[in-house]
């Protein structure tokens, strides 16, 4: 007997995005079919379930079920029931083993949401953080924050205020499944999604399904709550702290067996908002407001509609060194972003879905120089809307999940520059713009379980790009697992190309004389082509589990950014080649004496450029022969840290960070700037049932170091102060 977990295409048509489906078969001790066997598959962290009949061959399948850890029980009248844990994750299809027993008894389980090592068959290396674990991580719940992703993911850092993953900083991130297009580089600072609103985070970096598209350096998945974690509750969060911070949310859902809503409102505030140029932490507030909400219908077993809504504004002053902050100098940054998704997800039969979203995003991104900023004020405001859909459908059988999809949007922009140059050197200039292009991709792909210890992928992904110019790209994807026997070690290998379409930034009239007139000049963006191999190893061993991987992504017009002149306005670019490559490992612990656990991530890695600027606005002079070093690069990157509960209702959790620095941009050779460590800590106690209390401490030791010297906003960047706050969080029945 064997039950195959096989997964199915998202809401947004992305292959097994957010979304599986428990399929199998139950037998009896003489491997004899059980017809009319009850399979209730559980949510570990919520009351979200399903519950399923076997047919006259014993076989089941339980359609739509999300990204997370699960009880998946089978009950039958003379027989005892059995039980398992399995943990869902994008593309992997594991494999359970039901034999029911004659009897009554009940065989106990126990799925550990602190420790979710995905199923060692996974052929892309994925990291799952549970709700959990966010709440217990020192500083991750906060509305700015990522540690959620750079505690846990090797090789995932941030600096010059931009999370990087594996050497870029172009991402996809995806909320219920559905994919946020947005095609500008590094443009925005403020976060996509408060963590507080996450139930699970799953974040793939490389070999991915044919389904991706666009930006490829990490996927970041978030299955949002939805209600199902509580029947007619709320939660109200108020958090206080240094640099006069505050971060506070209120939410609240419920459910019936049909429908599930969740609603939440955040704001923060605090002086401490951007990296800084130096020690001093002088004109550097940030404030915001966000809300999410979503729907979640199901009218009956073959048809469910989701709708999810996303708010955020974040305002950032831009932090002074003593200099401008004695000049008064006083830039600010505003961002808002909107995000719509609306899906039906229709099952025509066990093995056979249909999923149809249409989606809208706004993001807008204005940045207000000082009017007597030295030697030039520059404003750039940037308006994108992007509306789309996607069709697509997945069929499975005994050996194949085969899906296919057609994937498509609309982007209309809208940018202006305006230019003061306070040295004399040019008059007033002004640049507006309304940019718009439109992208189409038809993917395509198969995995095909050819015997019980080998599973082989196969996929292409055909995409045709308009803005300011016109490409055409294929995208194939092949890869494969081998699972040895007895030990259940997983190989797996990959080798595939992406294509990233470019954004629709451009510089012309005025403002591209006096670039040129600068030294700079504007070359047409072509899309970034990549190509990637990788192979790792995954050892599951007494609920540990370890996973090793090599990978070697090869870019060409590698997408990063560059300012004009001292103006903090800065344009995307692209360099003729570059080179990524590293081993990344990740350790992850079951629940340790029923408390908790321990993790730890690292990655050693290379992020080079070689040639000169392909498109974008640029100066730069590359060396003459060779490859040079990207500005993240830093060689080694590691994160250990732990997660526990304690008696008297107390629970613990820390982190701590090493980083051997990032490139020297000031060096005339390649360098690097001086290794770091941080250490974060938090402490909770939970007063009553409805009632906590939590105290954490960000970079407790204080350390201050140049974190790099890239010329982003505010120039170069510091690290972050300590910080420490308390918060308050009061669950609450309405």
């Amino acid at each position: 007997m064997k039950l195959t977990l096989s997964f199915v295409l998202s809401i947004a048509g992305l292959w097994a995005v957010v979304f599986g489906s428990v399929r199998g078969v139950v037998h009896d001790p003489d491997h004899r079919p059980v017809t009319g066997a009850h399979v209730l598959v559980k949510s570990a962290t919520s009351d979200y379930s399903q519950t399923v009949t076997t047919g006259a061959d014993g076989a089941f399948e339980a359609a739509s079920v999300p990204v997370g850890a699960y009880h998946v029980t089978v009950t039958q009248e003379g027989f005892a029931p059995a039980a398992q844990e399995i943990v869902i994750a994008s593309g992997s299809a594991p494999i359970l083993h039901f034999q029911l027993k004659i009897g009554s008894l009940q065989q106990a389980i126990n799925v550990p949401e602190d420790a979710l090592a995905v199923n060692p068959e996974q052929m892309t290396p994925t990291t799952i953080v549970s709700r959990r674990e966010i709440e217990m991580t020192p500083g991750a719940d906060l509305s700015n924050s990522l540690n959620a992703i750079t505690d846990y993911v090797p090789g995932a850092y941030v600096t010059h205020d931009q999370l990087h993953l594996r050497g870029g900083h172009q991402v996809t991130w995806a909320i219920d499944g559905v994919p946020i297009p947005n095609t500008n580089i590094a443009s925005n600072v403020g976060p996509q999604i408060d963590p507080k609103d996450i139930d699970y985070l799953e974040v793939q970096r490389g070999g991915y399904s044919s389904a991706y598209g666009d930006r490829t350096y990490g996927v970041f998945n978030v299955a949002p709550r939805t209600g199902f974690e509580r029947n007619q509750e709320g939660e109200f969060f108020a958090t206080f702290g240094t640099f006069h911070q505050t971060n506070d949310q209120v939410n609240f859902g419920g459910h019936s067996q049909r429908l599930a809503y969740f609603a939440s409102l955040n704001g923060n505030r605090s002086d401490y908002g951007l990296e800084t140029p130096g020690p001093a932490v002088l004109h550097d507030r940030v404030w915001g407001l966000g809300g999410m909400g979503s729907v979640i219908y199901n009218p009956d077993a073959n048809n469910q509609f989701r709708l999810i809504t996303s708010l955020r504004r974040d305002d950032y002053q831009i932090p002074n060194d003593p200099d401008a902050e004695a000049a008064g100098i006083r830039d600010i940054e505003r961002e808002r972003d909107a995000l719509g998704t609306f899906s039906w997800v229709h099952t025509f039969h066990p093995g056979l879905l249909l999923t149809v979203s249409p989606f809208y995003h706004y993001n807008q991104a204005n940045y207000d120089g000082d009017p007597n900023d030295d030697p030039i004020s520059t404003t750039q405001h940037r308006t994108s809307q992007y509306a789309g859909s996607q069709i697509a459908v997945n069929a499975v059988t005994a050996r194949h999940s085969a899906s296919a999809g057609l994937f498509q949007f609309g982007q209309w922009d809208h940018e202006s520059v305006n230019l003061i140059a306070n040295d004399g050197s040019a008059p007033p200039l002004t640049h507006d713009h309304r940019p718009n292009g439109h992208l189409e991709s038809l993917f395509l792909e198969d995995q095909y379980k050819a015997f019980s210890w080998l599973t082989l992928i196969a996929g292409v992904r055909l995409t045709h790009f308009t803005g300011a110019i016109a490409e055409n790209a294929a995208s194939p994807r092949l890869g494969g697992s081998v699972r040895i026997p007895y030990l259940n070690w997983v190989l797996h290998g990959f080798w595939g190309r992406y294509y990233q379409a470019p954004p629709l930034s451009t510089v012309a009239g005025p403002v591209l004389d006096f670039a040129v007139a600068q030294g700079l000049g504007f070359i047409p963006l072509r899309g970034e082509r990549d190509e990637e191999h990788q192979f790792g190893l995954t050892i599951p061993l007494r609920g540990w589990s370890f996973e090793v991987n090599d990978y070697h992504q090869r870019a060409k017009n590698y997408f990063d950014h560059n300012a004009i002149g001292n103006s903090n306005i800065f344009f995307p670019l692209t360099i003729d080649h570059a080179r990524l490559y590293g081993w990344e490992i990740s350790i992850r612990s079951p629940q340790l004496a029923r408390r908790g656990e321990v993790y730890l991530s690292y990655a050693y890695a290379h992020a080079q450029g070689a040639g000169g600027v392909s498109g974008g606005l640029t100066d730069f002079s590359p060396p003459a022969s060779g490859y040079f070093l990207l500005d993240h690069d830093q060689r080694h990157t590691l994160h250990a840290g732990f997660n526990f509960s304690m008696p008297h209702r107390f629970a613990t959790g820390g982190n701590l960070y090493y980083g051997s620095g990032f490139t020297d941009g000031s060096s005339d050779i390649p360098a690097h700037l001086t290794a770091h460590t941080s250490f974060d800590l938090s402490l909770t106690k939970s007063l009553a049932e409805h009632l906590t209390l939590s105290v954490t401490g960000l970079n407790l030791a204080n350390r201050r170091f140049l974190l790099d010297n890239s010329p982003t906003f505010g120039g170069t960047h510091y690290s972050e102060p300590r910080q420490i706050y308390g918060q308050l969080r009061y669950r609450f029945r309405f």
